[in-house]
């Protein structure tokens, strides 16, 4: 009888041990009688070293041979497929080397190949054992191990086994020409002990879930760094797989693809922070859809988050401006049907309540047919850009009116210091010259009477000029005191007495309280009581009403001067009390005088801390009112 040699694989010897936990012995016999498996409880029943090949029948013999082959004869059992003609069944069987004895149950079964074989176990009807014979059988086969080894050297990816404790069992070539290292080099070294640092608690929480079945069909994949023999940082990506106490893992070198994935974060964060610095981002759409890809700058420029507003087609819209929301989808139309590059500038409101001027500039995306597909492109944050276009358009405003201030009253007072001068200049030559005889003649009095009005005016003239000036170099200082504003109003009414009267026009004065003190520049009050009643009567038509009325509101005085004159247009309301500015032009006017009077009035009292208003009428008349503070402070 030949004796099959015996083979045991790793694997064979984990089912050898497998099978020795519950103490029944176990076995798998060629029909030769060579041993194709025995677990580690035969062994030690045999009192044989399980490493030497060995058949059957030279270890053990049948107690009742002629039972056992009933219908084969021992005589014939140095023939092959002696144990064809063996009965299943319960069988007691002596080891040759102890004497021993053990009863098994014998039964035959056929493989997936095909091929005959005969079981045997302590065990009655060890069904677990019979399910697992194929298993046994085909990682006994040294030619299929072979086989495999071959192919998993051929792989391309680093293919191990370990066993649960960590320890390495089997690598093939890929792994050892990637790290370096052989299967000596990692005797009592686990798989964590090759794992990056950094990565290790990662990776041994996945371990752990893995052992304890936590994963789904017993596999977990991760992405760790792993370290080389020659202390080099690889990225791997692992696929790992539990199965009959062991672990098979497969891993595959992604440094490569870790680099370049780094590499384009850094360009995506360099990107971001140059559209950062410009103020820009950029944006997709694509044709049918009513998502919009942002940049992370943009989402900034709108004033919202990222996860927290979805850009589509209509949020966008709703953040648009009303008038310009129509013009970004015509744009956005207009750029589809002539396929051509596109610009737009619109205004955002953001939730924060501020307005964002944003330039969106796109160009078409075309597929292969030549169709557009999609539209993409850049927006940026103009605001400080339209903000200082807005600011120089107004410095260029405010210049060319104060240009036209300055011609306006170069206009003005050519024609106001040249008319009292005239009359100056002429009487004196009158009475220089005594053209009506010796200087004792009474016409001489009226032409010095000329002379005097009309160098007041010309005082008023300039005084006006010289207080502006001041003003606007802020070097126009209040000397505050109390002051009764009753006496201060009555006064100026006075001095407009004489003007008034000769145009007949009735002046009305409303003060309830007589002893209304403030605190103020009695002169800046008197002179701001002044140019109101002097504006009053001046416009107001010959036989008309002027009223002034003065009341106390809490911390607050009013002072009101109402008429019944010609009236100011409602367009040149906002700007009467600009300096130098009249209702009328320099050629329509009839009205001597230089413009300031408003203007100053309006200083003065925003300089008290208070303010004027306006409300007027063409034809029907002007009221002007002023709001003192009842105890003004000294402003630096």
């Amino acid at each position: 009888m030949s004796a099959s040699p015996l083979k045991i694989s790793n694997a064979t010897r984990a089912e050898s041990f497998r099978f020795s936990e519950d103490g029944a012995a176990r076995l798998i016999l060629a029909l030769d009688g060579g041993i194709v498996f025995a677990n580690e409880i035969f062994w030690q029943m045999a009192g044989q070293d399980a490493a030497k090949g060995q058949n059957f029948l030279s270890l053990a013999e049948f107690s009742e041979p002629e039972d056992v082959f009933r219908n084969s004869s021992l005589l014939f059992a140095a023939e092959n497929n002696i144990f064809t003609g063996l009965r299943s069944g319960l069988h007691e069987i002596v080891f040759a080397a102890n004497g021993a004895r053990m009863t098994l149950q014998f039964d035959s079964v056929k493989s997936q190949s095909g091929a005959r074989y005969v079981i045997a176990s302590a065990l009655d009807h060890d069904e677990e054992f019979t399910r697992t014979v194929d298993t046994i059988i085909n990682e006994s086969d040294a030619g299929g191990e072979a086989h495999a080894r071959h192919f998993l050297d051929l792989s391309d990816n680093v293919l191990l086994v370990f066993r649960e404790d960590g320890t390495f069992q089997t690598i093939n070539d890929t792994f050892t020409v990637l790290l370096g290292y052989t299967l000596p080099d990692l005797a009592g070294r686990t798989f964590l002990d090759l794992v990056h640092p950094d990565d290790k608690a990662a990776v041994r929480t996945a371990m752990q879930g893995l052992l304890r079945g936590d994963a789904e069909g017993c596999v977990i994949d991760f992405e760790c760094r792993v370290i080389s023999n020659e202390a080099r940082s690889l990225w791997m990506q692992w696929k790992h797989k539990q199965a009959e106490a062991r672990i098979y893992s497969s891993g595959r070198d992604i440094s490569a693809v870790k680099k370049h994935e780094q590499a384009l974060i850094r360009r995506e964060q360099q990107l971001s922070e140059a559209e950062a610095i410009g103020r820009m981002g950029h944006w997709h759409w694509t044709i049918g859809q009513q998502d919009i890809r942002f940049s992370d700058e943009i989402y900034h420029i709108f004033g919202v988050e990222r996860g927290r507003f979805e850009p589509t087609l209509d949020s966008v819209n709703a953040m648009l401006h009303r008038r310009d929301a129509g013009r970004m989808e015509q744009a956005f139309e207009r750029a589809v049907i002539e396929q051509n590059d596109h610009e737009i500038d619109f205004r955002v409101l953001r939730p924060d309540g501020q307005t964002r001027y944003v330039r969106c500039q796109g160009r078409c995306e075309f597929d292969a047919a030549g169709d557009v597909i999609g539209l993409y492109g850049i927006m940026q944050d103009i605001t400080q850009i339209m903000e200082h276009e807005q600011e120089l358009r107004a410095a260029k405003d405010a210049a060319e009116r104060a240009y036209a201030a300055k011609s306006q009253f170069l206009a003005n007072m050519s024609h106001e210091l040249r008319t009292p001068l005239n009359a100056i200049i002429g009487f004196s030559e009158m009475i220089q010259q005594q053209l009506l005889g010796p200087i004792g003649n009474e016409r001489y009095l009226d032409y010095i009477k000329g002379i005097n009005e009309s160098g007041e005016h010309l005082l008023d003239l300039i005084t006006d000029i010289l207080d502006m000036s001041k003003i606007e170099a802020g070097k126009y200082e209040l000397d505050l005191e109390d002051v009764n504003i009753a006496k201060t109003i009555r006064l100026a009414v006075h001095m407009v007495e004489a003007r008034a009267s000769e145009k007949s026009i009735k002046l009305q004065v409303q003060v309830p309280d007589e002893t209304l003190r403030i605190h103020a520049d009695r002169r800046a009050i008197m002179q701001m009581t002044l140019n109101l009643l002097s504006n009053a009567v001046k416009f107001s038509h010959a036989g008309g009403r002027v009223e002034i009325e003065c009341a106390s509101k809490g911390d607050y005085v009013t002072l009101k001067v109402k008429d019944q004159g010609i009236g100011i247009p409602a367009h040149k309301l906002p700007a009467i009390t600009n300096p130098f500015e009249q209702a009328a032009n320099q050629y329509t006017r009839s009205h001597e005088g230089t413009g300031l009077g408003l203007s100053i009035t309006k200083e003065l009292a925003e300089m008290h801390g208070g303010s004027l208003h306006i409300e007027s009428k063409v034809d029907v008349g002007t009221s002007v009112t002023i709001r003192l503070p009842v105890k003004a402070v000294q402003k630096n």
